[in-house]
């Protein structure tokens, strides 16, 4: 009888935490987005929510990790640094597209998923293991008593 391996939880240093929640939210945006297209909502509801959480959540976060988080591995030359902010520059395009909602959307899921998996898998790894503890605790600093808030009344992913 074979048995199937175990998956590991990541071990990540407490300074990047609360990033990776961020990126937990992030991903429960994703999926909200796709049980909205799944359930045949309004696209136009589903953009008004994922634009609120873009301006809210994502933004600031890309700014964060753009000015703090990046630079610890080096400038724009890095192959993850370039690759992230190639992902940045692509999602905020999705974020700002109003034509064809539904493809977009979709894209948009799809993109920020593998987005989010590749700096939890890949990026944060390397981070940690170059940063030193001077950076670390200075990310920890900028998060310290930030909660994620979400104050949105249309519960489309609910229907």
């Amino acid at each position: 009888m074979s048995q199937e391996p175990s998956i590991k939880p990541l071990k990540r240093h407490p300074a990047l935490q609360p990033l990776s929640r961020e990126h937990h939210y992030g991903l429960l945006l994703c999926w909200k987005i796709r049980t909205g297209l799944d359930k045949g909502i309004a696209p136009e509801r589903i953009k008004a929510y994922s634009d609120y959480f873009f301006k809210n959540h994502l933004r600031p976060h890309f700014e964060l990790e753009e000015q703090s988080l990046f630079p610890i591995l080096g400038d724009q030359d890095h192959p993850m640094v370039r690759r992230a902010l190639q992902e940045h520059e692509q999602l905020r395009a999705l974020f700002a597209a109003g034509d064809e909602l539904p493809r977009h959307l979709s894209l948009l899921e799809q993109v920020l998923t593998a987005h989010i998996r590749f700096e939890e898998r890949e990026l944060f790894a390397a981070l940690q293991e170059v940063a030193t503890r001077e950076q670390l605790a200075a990310l920890a600093a900028m998060h310290s008593g930030q909660t994620f808030a979400e104050d949105w009344a249309d519960k489309f992913w609910e229907a």
